[in-house]
């Protein structure tokens, strides 16, 4: 099995070397193509402005001046041409990727661009909690379950159009209290808000920042899961078209 491995966070990212050692795990045929720097956040975004210029920076890891997206299509349409790869993992990242996160995440585009491109596609996130913050990431509870996991999806099987986002929770691997397959959570809105600052000559500058208000997550969501030490384990589609709202404005616009 060919495993095309990318990431968000960049090509040095503690997360990278995580998801090398999963892949490992599963095959001795992984390639590596990530960005060059830290791309958190750009979602499913394209470089359409500025060149993709490809760096090697060791056998099978190759760096690229670009998002997720970008690495993916590098990967399957350059590098990997002739022998396209069966699997692609993206991550794994820094912090869950869970609820709105999926929406603005650069980890998950990875795995969509691969559903995209059709090859079975899977992200993977490690929660982080506690005192430490970012600084206190348990990489090893993700690479512990991960080849477990990915053995269970694939067997399984993932359906054209669809990806799966995994997200491992912030404790120690014999801490984990099991697996949930689980719907996409949403979060209050109030949690989202702006950090006002200003410079040395007094001009004003905003930061996006999260609150860290108690927040209780719905039942049999990706928020619950983590929230019971459980790893979240969800499908994707990529068609986002409602069917119940497409009927119902199919009789309005007939009625019309």
């Amino acid at each position: 099995m060919r495993i095309l491995c990318t990431n968000d966070d960049g090509i040095h990212a503690p997360g990278l070397n995580t998801l090398e050692a999963i892949a490992r795990a599963l095959s001795d045929d992984v390639w590596i193509v990530a960005p060059e720097t830290d791309q958190s956040g750009v979602a499913h975004s394209l470089s359409l402005s500025d060149p993709l210029r490809l760096r090697e920076v060791s056998e099978r890891r190759y760096a690229v001046q670009g998002t997720p997206t970008d690495c993916v299509i590098m990967g399957v349409r350059h590098l990997l041409k002739d022998h396209k790869p069966d699997l692609v993992l993206s991550g794994v990242n820094r912090g869950q990727n869970v609820a709105e996160d999926v929406s603005y995440s650069g980890t998950v585009a990875g795995a969509i661009e691969g559903t995209i491109l059709g090859i079975p596609s899977i992200a993977l996130s490690q929660a982080y909690g506690g005192p430490g913050g970012r600084r206190d990431v348990r990489w090893h509870c993700a690479e512990h379950h991960g080849p477990k996991i990915i053995n269970k999806i694939l067997a399984a099987g993932i359906d054209k159009g669809i990806l799966v986002n995994v997200n491992f929770p912030p404790c120690e691997p014999d801490e984990v209290q099991g697996t949930a397959v689980v719907n996409q959570g949403q979060r209050t809105q109030e949690l989202l808000g702006l950090d006002q600052r200003e410079d040395g000559r007094g001009i004003p500058y905003f930061w996006i920042a999260f609150s860290r208000q108690p927040f209780t997550p719905g039942n049999g969501t990706d928020l619950w899961a983590l929230a019971n030490r459980q790893i979240a384990v969800t499908p994707l589609r990529l068609d986002m078209t409602d069917e119940p709202t497409l009927t119902r404005y199919a009789q309005a616009f007939d009625e019309a």
